[in-house]
């Protein structure tokens, strides 16, 4: 399991020209899933998202989480967090869960992450999406369990 996260002043998700998820301040999360994740590894994941500390304090340090910031999740699938481009131009997917195992894991972390009290968005999953943001810093993480 692999997570991309932005920290971002706020971020969208539009599908057929409709918005579907919608952040303030907070962390854009793509969420990539291979077939052999499991909820253990979810859990650890929704526990490093919720507790990460990237916020600026009063001091200019990055030293806050989510929580103290009253910061949201939009959390958006992303299969091609998976792709294997080691042979040839055309990224190869076969890394990817397939689409019931990666759905039940994806509701699963979104759901672990509102048991954090914090806010979550989603995008569609499977669907094709347009995201927008504007990124904080730029602060780009990822964490792969």
């Amino acid at each position: 399991m692999k997570v991309v996260i932005q920290r971002v002043k706020e971020a969208k998700v539009e599908v057929e020209n409709k918005v579907v998820g919608k952040i303030e301040k907070g962390f854009l999360v793509f969420l990539g899933i291979t077939h052999t994740d499991t909820k253990e590894q979810a859990d650890y994941l929704v526990k490093k998202l919720c507790n990460l500390r990237v916020f600026t304090d009063r001091e200019g340090k990055m030293n806050l989480g989510l929580k103290e910031v009253v910061g949201e999740l939009l959390i958006v699938s992303q299969f091609t967090l998976y792709a294997d481009c080691s042979s040839g131009n055309r990224p190869s997917f076969t890394e990817a869960a397939k689409s019931e195992q990666a759905n039940k894991l994806y509701e699963y972390f979104c759901y672990e992450c509102e048991k954090n009290n914090i806010k979550v968005e989603r995008g569609i999953f499977g669907a094709d999406m347009q995201v927008s943001l504007i990124n904080d810093g730029p602060v780009t993480i990822v964490i792969e369990k």
